[in-house]
């Protein structure tokens, strides 16, 4: 009917994307990664936390211990965590079994093959590692184990069927348990929707952030119980969505959102880098932009790399109907954990995934996109990984991610290809989490503890940083919030301070920059609008 009520999803409303109730994000989606995890990560948190819920409670309290392998769940709920494993362990045997049989045969395999050849070795691969990898000699005669991604998709090790959504109203600002250590527990403030990430169900779910719906068909959609009423009641409001200001005038407008999160907009293509958009929450301490801030179509989402704060399923996801073409570098598809970010998205039910090698461009009406080599921050590991120049007439703007510059050297052919860069966006979280904080599920051994701390995951400190302004001539040059937004908190488990490091080495990349160059610089928060 014409005069029918129609729905859009609140700003405060939040959906985060589980899988077998732990959220989703990289480690948990490519099946090899969720494996390992799963051995190495989040069946020994559950079993410390049934064996002494009180400590975990208490630890979750310490600030210091914030990003800590602690559940952040009541000691009262320990018998559903005690379920919660359980029904782990039934679900997913197979998965554990494939972890422990790729790890030892992997050991078992360095320690034995001296170069000759490896055709004799397949037939003692154990049953689950049977049709899923490939044996191979590095050039220096060191064993590698390749594990055959697509293939492995394609079993029961891949199991869609866990995955689910939670839906909720964020009311008390940004507050949320650490993603990594604490699993989503059914709550009476919460909606559950099992529902595979491929399936296009979400699309309609997530329009009505752009365009008002039928609160009843969703519910249908959905299955909301009699109990999930009033936690279903509360994501909507009556009002149509604000109509996104679109940006119609000379040059590029950027817009930052939060953490590495930007949209540049000329008159005619709308690209997003690294989305993480944040839900707007009743108590908001930090303003900032928002999914109606954005632009009903994106032409192009970029994707720096497949950290959890960088690939972020939860934003991915809901952008999904907006999204012409997501675009990710590729990956070595050589060891075994080194997974792919275009199968990830694909099996994610993104329709159109634009694989990138350094340098490769994609053109657009009036500019085009260039892929650029992304050194460090991944402790010294194969990943997927690219920064990206985007340039739209006589300007271009670069954006570094995390970069760590090592070498200048390889930002040379960019310089010849588009001159000096009008902006710089960079990271610099300079410390870094050691070796063992992501990657220690993923190694067959835990590595040495002098190898954990001298391999960080870090950015660029101001001497690196400065470096890379020079390299790519910077005009001006912006800094992200290193995990300061309180949006982030969740994901980085960081308490930042006013005189911290990262503080100390921006402050003096940014005063650098003004004094020996005469180059506006400064530190991203919260939002911004920027024209270029």
């Amino acid at each position: 009917m014409a005069d029918e009520i129609r729905y859009r999803l609140a700003e405060s409303a939040c959906v985060e994307p589980l899988v077998a109730a732990w959220p989703a994000w990289p480690h948990t989606l490519a099946p090899v990664a969720r494996s390992l995890h799963l051995l190495n990560y989040q069946l020994p948190v559950l079993k410390s936390y049934l064996d002494n819920p009180q400590l975990h409670e208490k630890s979750c309290r310490n600030p210091r211990l914030l990003g800590g392998a602690f559940v952040d769940i009541p000691s009262s709920r320990a018998q559903e965590v005690r379920t919660l494993y359980e029904d782990t362990l039934a679900s997913q045997n197979d998965n554990f079994e494939f972890a422990h049989a790729l790890l030892a045969f992997y050991l078992e395999l360095v320690e034995q093959a001296k170069g000759e050849s490896l055709e004799g070795r397949y037939a003692s691969l154990p049953q689950p590692l049977r049709g899923c990898v490939e044996l191979l000699y590095d050039y220096v005669n060191h064993p590698l184990l390749r594990c055959l991604e697509g293939r492995i998709y394609r079993s029961p090790y891949h199991k869609p069927q866990l995955q689910s959504l939670r839906l909720f109203d964020l009311t008390q600002d940004d507050d949320r348990p650490y993603f990594m250590s604490t699993p989503r527990l059914p709550c009476d403030e919460s909606v559950s929707w099992p529902i595979p990430f491929y399936d296009a169900r979400l699309d309609t779910l997530f329009r009505m952030d752009v365009e008002p719906g039928s609160r009843d068909e969703i519910r249908e959609l959905i299955g909301v119980s009699p109990g999930q009423s009033a936690a279903f009641d509360r994501l909507f409001r009556e009002n149509a969505p604000q109509a996104p200001n679109k940006w119609r005038g000379d040059g590029l407008r950027i817009r930052y959102f939060g953490h590495a999160c930007v949209l540049v907009e000329t008159r005619d293509v709308a690209i997003l880098i690294d989305a993480l958009v944040a839900p707007k929450p009743h108590e908001m301490k930090v303003d900032r932009y928002s999914f109606c801030d954005l632009p009903e179509h994106i032409d192009y989402a970029l994707v720096t790399h497949g950290h959890h704060d960088h690939f972020v399923m939860e934003t991915l996801l809901r952008l999904r109907h907006r999204i012409g073409t997501l675009v990710v570098p590729n990956n070595t598809h050589t060891f075994y954990a080194d997974f792919s970010l275009r199968l990830l998205a694909e099996r994610a039910g993104f329709k159109r995934v634009h694989e990138v090698e350094c340098f490769d461009e994609i053109c657009f009406e009036g500019g085009r996109i260039v892929a650029v080599p992304f050194l460090g921050e991944h402790n010294d590991l194969p990943s997927a990984k690219s920064a990206y120049l985007i340039q739209a007439g006589c300007k271009s703007v670069m954006f570094a991610a995390d970069s760590n510059c090592l070498d200048e050297g390889i930002y040379e052919p960019l310089r010849e290809l588009a001159g000096p860069v009008s902006a710089l966006f960079a990271g610099m979280e300079c410390l870094g989490a050691p070796l063992s904080w992501v990657y220690g599920p993923m190694l067959p051994m835990r590595p040495d503890h002098r190898h954990s701390l001298s391999r960080r995951s870090n950015g660029c400190n101001a001497e690196n940083a400065l470096k890379l302004a020079a390299a790519v001539g910077c005009e001006k040059a912006f800094v992200y919030a290193v995990g300061r937004e309180p949006w982030i908190k969740h994901l980085l488990a960081l308490n930042p301070s006013e005189n911290d490091a990262y503080m100390t080495e921006i402050g003096s990349f940014i005063e650098s920059l003004k004094r020996t160059r005469d180059v506006e610089a400064r530190l991203l928060f919260g939002k911004s609008e920027i024209f270029v």
